[in-house]
């Protein structure tokens, strides 16, 4: 194929990627890891990043075609679906591929009940403890685990909550009491953590973790940058300059008037817009790197490109590097300027974007 004449990059560091499941371990000690690969891998391609992940003990996700894809390309460790099965007639497959599941009500409850399987399954009971999106009730725990460890469709069975503010210290003492009320008396192994269960409470975080964010390098605390954790950014979106503009002061950038030049400015054109994943809500001021320097967006960012003021960069020219987010601009503050978080900038990377896979001494560019 004939290179693509424009030079936006989604590059995925794999070493990156190790390091930061190394990290994870520095937190848990013994702890079995399932890294949480949903949504593609948070935007960063699941086939992609799965030569990186061969230190986890399981991969949690939430789509079963996606899961189907890994037993069939030869994955063998464990694979847990984090919202578990719809209907009867997809138990088959998860017995057939050997994927745990989630069982979060009565109505899956009631469906292992009725079904005969060739395999049966490992099964994560999931305790509501103050989410209020999935799970049974705390009170309901003892009478399901009777239930669930009757049945000859299971074969094994963990409990496991999911926290709903743990990016704070105290946010989450309720819910860890809850469920430890909800588990007292009951043997099972404990699956409590995610990434920042794992960073706010290493002591708590269960027999099981779920590191989600953290793996691919962003903090799930907002006030707490990943640098401080010792993460690295996996995903690094490039660009380069396509032109440059003198705007004198007074003068209009972009659409919609949302950005007026108080002096003489040197406008760079960046090749990257919001039909590429980039936010059209980052606001003025949201920083990029040009040149290896630090620069900020200047106007409103359009369907294909975004303007940046490199008025104190004059070596910028066309064909100037630009770093979007990513190894050296962490993605925690473009999501932060944009009102968003890091997790909508990383899963919103549209499909006509080239990525290339980066590891020591080898770079694979995807056809």
């Amino acid at each position: 194929m004939p290179e693509a004449s424009r030079q936006l990059v989604a590059q995925i560091n794999l070493s990156a990627l190790r390091q930061n499941l190394k990290r994870v371990r520095d937190y848990v000690s013994a702890a079995q890891i399932f890294a949480v690969v949903k949504a593609d891998a948070y935007g960063h391609g699941l086939k992609r990043i799965l030569p990186a992940l061969d230190e986890v003990d399981g991969l949690a996700l939430m789509e079963l075609p996606a899961a189907i894809e890994l037993r069939e390309a030869n994955y063998t460790r464990r694979i847990l679906l984090l919202e578990g099965f719809f209907r009867v007639g997809e138990l088959k497959e998860f017995s057939q591929y050997r994927i745990a599941t989630v069982v979060h009500n009565h109505e899956q409850l009631q469906m292992l009940e009725k079904t005969k399987l060739e395999k049966p399954l490992e099964v994560f009971l999931s305790v509501n403890t103050g989410m209020n999106r999935l799970g049974i009730k705390p009170h309901e725990t003892k009478a399901f685990c009777e239930r669930l460890s009757a049945l000859p469709a299971v074969a094994a069975l963990r409990l496991m909550t999911h926290l709903a503010r743990a990016e704070t210290k105290e946010g989450s003492a309720e819910a860890l009491a809850r469920f430890e009320s909800a588990c007292a008396g009951l043997s099972y192994p404990r699956s409590i953590a995610n990434s920042a269960g794992v960073l706010r409470f290493r002591t708590v975080g269960g027999d099981i973790v779920r590191p989600g964010l953290m793996i691919y390098g962003a903090s799930p605390i907002i006030d707490r940058p990943a640098r401080l954790f010792g993460l690295q950014p996996v995903m690094s979106l490039r660009s380069e300059l396509i032109a440059v503009q003198d705007v004198p002061e007074g003068e209009y950038v972009g659409y919609g008037e949302v950005y007026r030049t108080t002096r003489p400015t040197r406008i760079g054109v960046v090749a990257c817009g919001y039909a590429d994943g980039y936010p059209i809500t980052a606001r003025p001021g949201t920083p990029v790197q040009v040149a290896g320097k630090r620069a900020t967006i200047a106007g409103r960012v359009s369907m294909d490109m975004l303007t940046v003021d490199i008025t104190d960069i004059p070596e910028a020219h066309p064909g100037s590097p630009v770093l979007l987010w990513g190894d050296g601009l962490p993605v925690d503050d473009v999501a932060r300027w944009s009102g968003l978080i890091p997790y909508q900038l990383l899963c919103a990377i549209a499909p006509r974007v080239k990525f290339v896979t980066t590891e020591i001494g080898r770079v694979h560019f995807d056809l």
